[in-house]
């Protein structure tokens, strides 16, 4: 399984330099877990950097995969990832979510640089 965090979204929808890489993982749709503190985080950047119809339609990729709400479950394991590790709320929501599906954690965000289940990829 699959979870791609907001700093990856973006790269892929505004074409960055890593979005070949990200491409490919956000189009794994049968293996894409999407949690939905990304769409939050996602669509606010993208309607104020760009316009709604972009952000809307970034929306409509991240549906395809499968979206996870925060439960109890993950609120807990954020909140313990956050004591442990100091990542920020969202970021400890994205993790918890990630390992609550036993899936991997593609990111750019240097801010999960060395946790384990992550892949953390150098923003060019």
């Amino acid at each position: 399984m699959i979870v791609v965090d907001s700093s990856g979204w973006l790269e892929y929808a505004g074409e960055g330099n890593n979005a070949s890489l990200f491409a490919p993982l956000v189009e794994n749709t049968s293996e894409l877990i999407v949690p939905s503190i990304c769409i939050t985080e996602v669509f606010k950047r993208l309607a104020r950097q760009r316009d709604e119809a972009t952000a809307f339609k970034v929306l409509s990729a991240m549906q395809l995969g499968r979206i996870v709400d925060l439960d109890l479950n993950i609120a807990l394991m954020a909140a313990r990832i956050g004591l442990e590790t100091g990542l920020p709320l969202a970021d400890s929501i994205i993790l918890a979510t990630a390992r609550t599906n036993r899936a991997t954690l593609w990111t750019q965000d240097a801010d999960f640089k060395g946790i384990p289940g992550v892949k953390y990829v150098r923003h060019h």
